[in-house]
This record gives structure tokens, C-alpha cells and sequence, in this order.
């Protein structure tokens, strides 16, 4: 682990770091996954890191803490509501802010901003909570069916006919009152991580599932990750270039992952983005990092000087990092 002078100065500035894991969400198992890999990194980078579970205390604990490394998958973590409660506080805290966060998470909305500005994303129908789907006729299938404020892939189901449809419309209303389901695409998926603005190399994902879902992510070990992704110089660029502006249309900011696929024709096509992303040893912007010549402490430590930049220092207090 190689860390330059002036990295280390502006790491030895700052002070106690929560590292916020768990919630209540239904991500909450990766969640406790990815905080603990947090909280090692920043151990070993020499910082006062803490694990804090929101929903096990009290959210006026966070006023002790200089900085929080928001490791929350899913609701309450991923869509604004604790970056809500930290502006509040007045701590500073890693990746998008409020807005960006609760869109982000938002897949319904993100498409409809994609679309807005011209930006290539599969032909969709939102189903609400009392819609029998009919209008999705038009789609044809087979679909995609997808809770529209759940991630890790949770709820998702490839349905070929109206039984399937029906099926995975019931299941993914356990999850959300709000179903987004999208005309399937064949062809090739692909995530894009970007830290801060440099935007890491794709990766490619290859699994023998029917698309990658909760068990190709976090269980399986016939998933394929390709980095590098197989693509031209030329396609690359592109993709990457379309990624970076699809992120930043949403608003985000500091570090995040979007998922694009490339269709038959060749088309990029952008699925969602995800503003806390997985840091398990399964997960892909830790990957994407290694690729581009960070290992995962220096991941970790670039995320959280990005959130001390951001924010400006306490009243009467030292500035952090």
C-alpha cells in the first residue's frame, strides 16, 4: 500500500471517522459487509474509525464524529434521508448529496432524466400499485421487472409471458408500491465506476444467470468480471465519456457506479446509477480501482478527502483533511 507524503498529511488532519453500516433496508446484509471492509481500510490507513449502525442508535451520536463514510446500501441509506440528518448535523459525509441520492436511487426518475437530456436508456413502463400491467403490451417480451427503489438487484425478475408478468409483479410490490419495468435488452452489460472526476476502467460482467442479479453478484463464483472490458479505445471512451455525463446529469457527486448495457446493434443503453456502491470482496468499484493501480485503502482514503473537501470546516473548528 503505497501512499504519497501528501495524502498522508491531509489523512493525519482528520479526526474521528464513523463508518455508517447496516440500517434496516432489505441491502442490510451487504451493507454490514461493506462497512467492515471500510472500517479495516481506515484502521490501516492509520485513522479513528468507528462502525455506527443507524438503525441500533441514536443519529445524534453522529454529532461526535469530523467526517462519515456512508457505507448504507438501499433506503434510508442510499436515498437521501441520512444525508439529510448529516447536513443537518453539520458533518460532512462521502458521496451525493440529498438530492442526487434520493434520484439516484430513484430508478423510475433517473430514466425519465436520461430521456430528458437525450440520453440512451431502455424503452420502460412504470406500473403503480393498483396498475394490472396492460399497458406494457406495447413492450412485448420478454421484460425486465424491477422495484423501483431497490438495489442489489433485489426484487428483479426476466419474465417471458402475461404468468411471469403477473408473478414478478406481485413479488417486486412486496418491495415497492412503484414497479419500473423495462423492454429486455440483448446483449452485453457493463459497469462504470467514477471517483471524484476520474472515471475507472469498465468492467465487463459475464454470468451464466439470466441477467446479473442478487446471487450472480454476492454468491456466485462462475460470474465473470472482465477489466479490461474487451473494448476498442474508441468504445471505451465512449462509454466511459457516456457514464461520467449520465452521473453527473443525476446530480452526484464524490464517488459512485453506473450500469450501462450495449444492445445487438451496438447501442449503449444506461440501466441506473448507484451512489453507495457495494465494497465487499465481491464488488465492482473496488475492482475498477485495482484496474486503474488503487488498492483498496487507497480507494477508501480518496472517497473520504473528496467528502472533506466538499464541506466546509466546522464554526470554530479545524478544517478537516
Amino acid at each position: 500500500m503505497m501512499i504519497d507524503n501528501a495524502m498522508k498529511q491531509r489523512l493525519a488532519r482528520i479526526g474521528r471517522v464513523a463508518v455508517l453500516a447496516g440500517g434496516s433496508s432489505a441491502e442490510r446484509p451487504v451493507s454490514l459487509k461493506s462497512g467492515a471492509e471500510v472500517h479495516q481500510a481506515l484502521r490501516q490507513l492509520g485513522l479513528i474509525a468507528e462502525l455506527v449502525d443507524p438503525s441500533e442508535v441514536g443519529v445524534e451520536t453522529l454529532k461526535g464524529f469530523d467526517v462519515a463514510f456512508i457505507a448504507l446500501h438501499g433506503r434510508g441509506g442510499e436515498d437521501g434521508v441520512i444525508q439529510g440528518v448529516l447536513e443537518h448535523l453539520g458533518v460532512p459525509y462521502t458521496g451525493s448529496g440529498v438530492m442526487a441520492s434520493a434520484i439516484g436511487m430513484d430508478k423510475v426518475r433517473s430514466k425519465w432524466l436520461w430521456k430528458g437530456v437525450g440520453l440512451p436508456t431502455p424503452a420502460f413502463h412504470v406500473v403503480g400499485a393498483d396498475d394490472d400491467g396492460e399497458a406494457l403490451a406495447e413492450l412485448g417480451f420478454p421484460l425486465m421487472v424491477k422495484p423501483a427503489h431497490e438495489g442489489s438487484s433485489i426484487g428483479m425478475a426476466k419474465v417471458e409471458d402475461e404468468t411471469q408478468l403477473r408473478r414478478a409483479l406481485d413479488d417486486a410490490r412486496q418491495y415497492d408500491s412503484e414497479v419500473l419495468v423495462e423492454a429486455w435488452v440483448n446483449g452485453s452489460e457493463y459497469t462504470v465506476s467514477v471517483v471524484g472526476e476520474q472515471v475507472l476502467p469498465a468492467i465487463r460482467l459475464k454470468t451464466p444467470n439470466q441477467f446479473y442479479d442478487y446471487e450472480a453478484k454476492y454468491q456466485s463464483n462462475s460470474t465473470e468480471y472482465l477489466c479490461p472490458a474487451g473494448l476498442s479505445d474508441e468504445d471505451e471512451s465512449a462509454l466511459r465519456a457516456l457514464s461520467l455525463r449520465a452521473f453527473k446529469v443525476v446530480g452526484c457527486q464524490g464517488w459512485g457506479r453506473v450500469d450501462v448495457m450495449r444492445d445487438e446493434q451496438g447501442r449503449w443503453q444506461l440501466l441506473e446509477v448507484n451512489t453507495v456502491p457495494g465494497m465487499t470482496d465481491h464488488s465492482l468499484v473496488p475492482m475498477a480501482a485495482r484496474a486503474a493501480g488503487d488498492e483498496f485503502p487507497i480507494l477508501v482514503a480518496r472517497i473520504l478527502l473528496d467528502a472533506v473537501d466538499r464541506f466546509p470546516p466546522r464554526k470554530g473548528g479545524k478544517r478537516r483533511g
